[in-house]
């Protein structure tokens, strides 16, 4: 596969803002010629799935500039430079933070890059069980979210009918349906 590479000549940061930065990549590509690739360069994310002891699922309804509407998904967010190494500890805080509920366990479900032909952004996906509400909630001020408690198969359907359209919330329940309901 190295005569698909291409060659990083260059690099440097066209746009910062808060959460992610758009790079531009000084490229050479495998026929020789040079060019440009400009991307979303942003840090990796915990996506948590959290189910409650009856077996409902915590979901979040959160404003979406981008798409001009609220959507209803799970919690995710930005893994902190001091998580890095611990991404169930990143689960738990945005868990925490977003929701107001702590877990009794984290399994890791499935890690994928949703968008890696414009970002270099990683979703670690992970389930959570025996969510209870324990703590109050930590948003950030660009944060406009309400919880929810829903059944899994309501979770579910909505994203079989298209109208759960969050990708992160898509593939935490396709993974999860695929490979560890019973």
């Amino acid at each position: 596969m190295d005569d698909l590479a291409w060659e990083t000549t260059g690099t440097g940061i066209e746009y910062r803002c808060p959460g992610f930065d758009v790079r531009r990549d000084d490229v050479r590509f495998p026929g020789g010629a040079d060019g440009e690739y400009h991307y979303v360069d942003e840090p990796p994310a915990v996506v948590v799935m959290p189910f409650t002891p009856d077996g409902d699922v915590v979901v979040i309804d959160e404003w979406r500039q981008a798409v001009g509407r609220v959507n209803r998904g799970v919690p995710a967010g930005t893994v902190e430079p001091a998580d890095e190494a611990d991404l169930e500890r990143a689960a738990a805080r945005e868990l925490a933070e977003e929701t107001g509920y702590a877990a009794d366990a984290f399994e890791h479900l499935i890690t994928v890059e949703p968008s890696n032909g414009i970002a270099n952004t990683v979703h670690h996906h992970f389930v959570a069980t025996g969510c209870t509400p324990t703590a109050d909630r930590n948003l950030d001020h660009n944060e406009s979210i309400a919880v929810d408690v829903v059944a899994y198969d309501d979770l579910l359907a909505g994203v079989v009918d298209g109208h759960r359209r969050d990708g992160r919330t898509v593939t935490a329940v396709t993974q999860y349906e695929l490979t560890r309901r019973q």
